[in-house]
């Protein structure tokens, strides 16, 4: 026994630590994307065709191992097909991991932020609704392209023209790239999540959406409330208050400001 317990301890070196490490890692990050959707479903199915695929060679029932074996490729390739926008959040997701983040460059700027905040603030008080999302490090061409190109400076007048009831851009939403509002009356995919709440219209849905599949973050005006909601991640945050969304894009999109900030920032103690 203590000899078995030496030669695997011998063997079993630091790179074996850091590959289990990484498979395991791996492995948590996938289940956490797969809960609580419908990917839970073809994860247990998969399960299941797997275990029937190993009792087949150990009870030798060659009918059935046969056919798991033939039908394999066609289940992966509809599994791709079905869940090919679970595929893409989850993607998107480990293309948001720190590694990659570190090569990513500075997105927004303080006059944006400012000026989204002064447009978010107009237009609660008017009870005008309005939807902006803001790209980050995921593209939203295929939304842009889909829109009314503009390619202007981002400033709240702006914004504030294009939602104005009655105007030809008010319906959809405005899209901002870096400083620039890039696209005017863009159609963004609405959320199938069941447990997203019956009292969202149809902002709130495109805006936890559009954040389901990308990083991008919107910024909803409530027509009805004149509230200000914030998404980010397939989750939307309500009941902002205007110092909360300044503060939440200042950390979302200026990082390094942010930080800055909270060192300068005296400490109570």
């Amino acid at each position: 026994m203590i000899d078995w317990a030496s030669t695997l301890l011998h063997r079993f070196g630091w790179w074996d630590l850091f590959d289990i490490a990484i498979v395991a890692a791996m492995i948590y990050e996938v289940l956490k994307l797969i809960r609580g959707t419908r990917a839970v479903q073809m994860a247990l199915g998969a399960g299941f065709l797997v275990a029937v695929f190993y009792v087949s060679r150990w009870g030798h029932l060659e009918t059935v191992n046969w056919l798991i074996r033939n039908i394999v490729g066609y289940v992966v390739f509809a599994g791709i097909v079905l869940f090919q926008s679970d595929i893409r959040r989850a993607l998107a997701h480990f293309g948001r991991t720190p590694f990659f983040s570190f090569f990513a460059r500075p997105a927004g700027a303080e006059e944006t932020i400012e000026q989204l905040t002064v447009a978010a603030s107009v237009m609660a008080s008017q009870r005008v609704g309005a939807i902006m999302a803001i790209e980050r490090e995921i593209g939203l061409r295929n939304y842009i392209e889909g829109g009314i190109p503009l390619d202007a400076t981002v400033t709240y007048d702006l914004l504030v023209s294009v939602f104005r009831p009655g105007a030809p851009l008010h319906d959809g939403a405005v899209i901002i790239q870096g400083d620039r509002v890039a696209a005017a009356a863009c159609f963004l995919p609405l959320t199938v999540n069941p447990s997203v709440s019956k009292g969202f219209g149809t902002r709130h849905r495109a805006a936890i959406g559009l954040t389901e599949e990308t990083d991008a973050v919107a910024i909803v005006v409530s027509e009805e409330t004149g509230g200000i909601s914030l998404a980010l991640d397939g989750h939307i945050e309500s009941g902002l208050g205007i110092d909360e969304l300044r503060t939440r894009l200042r950390a979302l999109l200026s990082p390094g400001r942010a930080a800055a900030e909270r060192e300068e920032r005296p400490s109570n103690d």
